[in-house]
């Protein structure tokens, strides 16, 4: 399986620092038809996607169409290997489709030269990943404007003290990562992630690094991102608790969507993980 595809490798360092970058959506997540419902969040239409050929190929996505629908919470789970991840990096235009099509808002990725994938990353789709992915050397209040720094932009005065309001970081802009805490620095990563004001958020693993107390206060600060601030987003998890934070869940078994929750909770959400053979 190879490390990176052309389109990721060469802009991985500008993602991994969360380069990221309104009606409501219709209630459906799957859409078979790939029609144009959800249109303002996310949508992929048959997509598959296969690493290797011959003997070798794995199918990791096999024929997915999936809506994530705007200003809602989505959780992705599945057992280890069902295609989490790789769905995740797809509709984010990290990986390129085999076949299918992917698309933000009404733009079908495939269609885009690496500049405009580029381009689209940094302004419409916002990312926060387990390792927070914060630069040491710069305060919070820096590292929460450097996608925007990096593009050679200004930020919404009034969006980025909305933002740092809602996330509670107005006593830590001057810190730097070693002088906060863990749940401090995934808020200073959430707000970098939502200061381009994007179409969506991908959040992977956003609870991994953190205990159980500071994981509910990270949950809780991305369900207010999408009921304080309109905001779209998407998490791939583990956690049937991280999941009960959601509006739905897709669940991926074997590449392919097997079922999908509408107002989970954590205990529907670990019996149907029971069910796809996930006894975490």
């Amino acid at each position: 399986m190879p490390l990176l595809t052309r389109r990721r490798a060469a802009d991985l360092d500008a993602t991994i620092l969360g380069m990221g970058n309104a009606a409501e959506a219709s209630r459906s997540i799957k859409d078979e038809t790939g029609a144009a419902s959800g249109q303002g969040g996310a949508r992929t239409v048959h997509l598959t996607k296969v690493y290797g050929t011959g003997d070798m190929a794995v199918r990791a996505l096999d024929d997915v169409s999936v809506v994530l629908p705007e200003r809602r919470f989505t959780a992705i789970m599945g057992p280890s290997g069902a295609g989490k991840s790789t769905l995740m990096h797809c509709v984010a235009g990290l990986e390129d489709a085999t076949s299918g099509k992917v698309y933000v808002g009404d733009q079908e990725l495939g269609a885009l030269s690496d500049r405009r994938l580029t381009r689209l990353r940094r302004e419409r789709i916002g990312f926060v990943f387990q390792a927070f992915n914060l630069l040491p050397t710069l305060t919070a209040r820096d590292n929460i404007l450097l996608p925007m720094t990096l593009a050679g932009t200004s930020p919404d005065q009034e969006w980025l003290d909305t933002v740092v309001r809602v996330l509670k970081l107005g006593d830590r802009l001057s810190h730097r990562p070693a002088e906060m805490s863990g749940g401090q620095q995934q808020r200073v990563a959430l707000a970098r992630a939502l200061v381009t004001r994007p179409q969506i958020v991908f959040a992977d693993e956003p609870t991994g690094n953190l205990d159980s107390r500071t994981g509910a206060e990270v949950l809780t600060l991305l369900r207010n991102a999408v009921d304080d601030l309109g905001q779209t987003v998407a998490m791939v998890t583990h956690d049937p608790v991280a999941a009960g934070h959601a509006d739905s869940v897709v669940f991926l078994a074997d590449g392919r969507i097997v079922d999908v929750m509408d107002a989970p909770t954590p205990d529907r959400v670990l019996d149907r993980m029971r069910g796809l053979g996930d006894t975490r």
